[in-house]
């Protein structure tokens, strides 16, 4: 039977299909199994990605409505209609946050003596200790504006927390005014009251401020108020080829980012209809676009809370990675490397022989080179500063990604630090994000031999993201893989491209038509019956060419399983086309983040691992790089991983093919236990994650080494 591969029918919006991976976020929140503060901090980062999502994905499809823009995707619809779509989805989802908020958590703080009272609720001492704190900490900073024609709307700064008020003078009663006081953001948006007891109570800055507008209103009267927060358009857009400076151009866009157009108001859902009417019309927005909420504007603030508490039985156990250790036959790192590759899974392995991998080489008067990739890191990153440190002594290049979306402006300081310090910056190949995540370092060993040394990894550079993201991190000196890591550095800074990179993949230049070509050779294998076999753990897979591969290799017998955390526009269990096609997706207390790739071919098994998700955008517009296993250990460990992964019945979901998403031990009850009990992969990992190499000597005795 002939099958139109590209029939719309068989692929899902890539929005709705994020709001989804959104929604089982949110069952995270309501799961009772998971202690109750990380049920808090769940909810809260289901608004931080509601945030992100509508700041970008929502903003963009609104621009192309607004152009005219009529192109539809895979999946057949039209902007207009994607819109139209998700709006009531959006509208349907924030009810169902503030539900978990009000009905399961609020109730459940309660009976654990964590409180969230109203401001007139406090006893006296709470109370006097709260009026205290707002006189010295937040009256001082707050500007109140009353709206007339001398005093126009303020600017509302992106996502900024605000009250507006609706006053009525007390010499003209007949006349209304709206008043607006920004939030400071300085400022801790959940206060702790203080308590002589053993009970927790916080209560939310915009509260207080509430409580006290007699102090910032004299000579009005206060009809009603609400907190709002309004939401910018945080897309940038920029002309690389006519741009003398990309660093100068993206910090004057970040500038800009805050004067975006606004596309979503938030506002208590008991504020007047004077308060929401004049806002909507001040910031030209459909009905659609306002989100009243029966709770706390934003949040996200709940993180707060949660870190406040100090009730550590209401929280993940404590967990430590595990820290390497290595063979006592080598002196340094960079022998025990020369020695075979190490291969680490964080964060179950400790991610400080990367950032030591470094912070050695800076030291190590034998390294000639370090080259570096930098996409995220964080704000007191001992990477970045050792690659400055390493710049007084030897040559440093540093290829910093400064347009990473939300992490701009972190970036931009960082380049400019690197600068200063004597580092080569550059900032990658005009019209492409520079996602690859390498560090090349060149050595003259004790041999005379000069070797380069390499880490590849599928995660960012940043040792604070690596305490709660999987990933996987290689260190080689392999020949054919630190030469390709060297051609990639040389396609980075002077646009030298080759026509393949092997051993590595990477994109533009052909890692999307190679990813088509692995799939097609298991697709070929199958009809030669010969063993066929994949099995791809990414974070999406939207990309339509790849998706198309995939269902070749099911039509043509291949077994394929899919893990994928997030969007998913591949439609799975179509008899015919996607039957052999099995899409799980994983939500726990860590965020899987590790993109693996398995291909059987035809019994002699490769696996790759990469930075890039099966996605256009991965595959066309990134500098992205993805690398083989060339060590039989290291291959085999993590197809150990992958199978391991497919035993979930804990936190897996598994794909339907109506695109709804059923919990594993739902979905395959015969496999729905272990030892009567649910199984755990990310527990697993974390109780059985076995070291990589040897014993006797402790990695850290080695960076002494170096």
């Amino acid at each position: 039977m002939r099958i139109a591969l590209d029939d719309s029918r068989y692929y899902f919006n890539r929005h709705e299909s994020w709001l989804a991976f959104n929604r089982r976020v949110l069952e995270e929140a309501l799961d009772e199994t998971n202690p109750l503060l990380e049920r808090v901090k769940f909810l809260a980062i289901t608004a931080s990605n509601l945030d992100e999502f509508v700041e970008v994905r929502l903003s963009g499809l609104l621009q192309q409505v607004e152009h005219g823009y009529r192109e539809t995707g895979p999946d057949g619809l039209s902007p207009e209609e994607q819109l139209g779509r998700i709006s009531g989805e959006l509208h349907s989802f924030v009810a169902d946050q503030y539900d978990c908020w009000n009905r399961a958590l609020l109730p459940a703080l309660a009976k654990e003596g964590i409180r969230v009272p109203p401001v007139s609720s406090l006893d006296r001492p709470a109370r006097d200790a709260m009026d205290l704190y707002y006189m010295r900490q937040v009256d001082p900073l707050l500007t109140p504006v009353t709206i007339d024609p001398s005093h126009p709307f303020p600017h509302v700064i992106n996502k900024a927390l605000c009250v507006a008020f609706c006053l009525r003078p007390r010499r003209r009663p007949a006349t209304t005014y709206l008043g607006v006081v920004t939030v400071p953001r300085k400022l801790p948006r959940v206060v702790r009251v203080p308590s002589r007891t053993e009970r927790f109570d916080y209560i939310f800055l915009h509260d207080l401020i509430e409580a006290h507008t007699r102090n910032l209103y004299k000579g009005f009267q206060v009809v009603s108020s609400g907190a709002f927060r309004a939401t910018r358009n945080s897309n940038l857009y920029l002309h690389e080829e006519e741009s003398r400076s990309l660093l100068e151009s993206v910090d004057s866009l970040l500038h800009n980012r805050r004067k975006g157009d606004i596309v979503r108001l938030e506002i208590e859902a008991d504020a007047a209809a004077e308060i929401v009417e004049p806002l909507a019309e001040q910031f030209v927005l459909r009905p659609w676009q306002v989100f009243k909420t029966p709770g706390p504007v934003n949040l996200s603030r709940l993180f707060s809370l949660a870190d406040q508490t100090p009730r550590p039985d209401l929280k993940f156990p404590p967990f430590v990675p595990k820290t390497l250790s290595f063979s006592s036959k080598v002196a340094n790192l960079y022998e025990q490397i020369h020695q075979g590759d190490v291969l680490l899974h964080h964060p179950y392995d400790s991610y400080q022989p990367v950032v030591s991998f470094i912070e050695a080489g800076a030291r190590d008067p034998a390294v000639l080179s370090i080259k570096q990739t930098l996409y995220r890191t964080s704000e007191d990153s001992p990477i970045v500063r050792a690659l400055m440190e390493a710049a007084q002594s030897k040559e440093v290049a540093v290829v910093v990604e400064l347009k990473a979306r939300f992490d701009e402006a972190s970036n931009i300081r960082w380049a400019r630090s690197l600068e200063e310090a004597g580092v080569q910056v550059f900032h990658g190949v005009v019209g492409l994000k520079t996602h690859c995540k390498l560090a090349l370092l060149t050595r003259q060993d004790s041999d005379g031999e000069i070797r380069r040394y390499a880490h590849l990894g599928t995660g960012n550079y940043n040792p604070n993201t690596a305490r709660f993201y999987t990933d996987l991190s290689l260190l080689t000196c392999d020949p054919d893989t630190t030469s390709a890591v060297h051609a990639v550095f040389n396609y980075l800074t002077a646009r030298s491209e080759q026509r393949n990179y092997h051993p590595l993949l990477v994109s533009p230049v052909d890692l999307a038509r190679s990813c088509v070509q692995l799939i097609d050779r298991e697709t070929a294998n199958a009809r030669r019956r010969r063993p066929a076999r994949i099995i791809a753990k990414v974070n999406a897979l939207l990309d339509q060419p790849v998706i198309e591969a995939l269902y070749r290799a099911s039509r043509a017998g291949v077994e394929i399983d899919l893990i994928v955390r997030g969007a998913c526009a591949l439609r799975p269990g179509i008899k015919g086309l996607s039957h052999r096609i099995r899409v799980r997706s994983i939500i726990g207390r860590f965020l899987e983040h590790s993109r693996i790739f398995y291909f059987e071919n035809g019994g002699e098994p490769e696996v790759y691992l990469g930075s890039a998700d099966w996605m256009p955008r991965n595959l066309y517009e990134r500098v992205e790089v993805m690398f083989p296993l060339r060590v039989p250990a290291l291959r085999d460990r993590v197809t150990e991983m992958l199978q391991t992964y497919l035993k979930d019945t804990a936190k897996s979901r598994w794909l339907q093919s109506s695109g709804k998403y059923v919990r594993a031990f739902k979905a395959d009850p015969s496999r729905s236990s272990r030892n009567g009990h649910r199984f755990s992969v990310q527990s697993f990992f974390i109780e059985e994650s076995p070291a990589v190499v040897g014993s006797n000597v402790e990695f850290e005795s080695l960076i002494s080494a170096a």
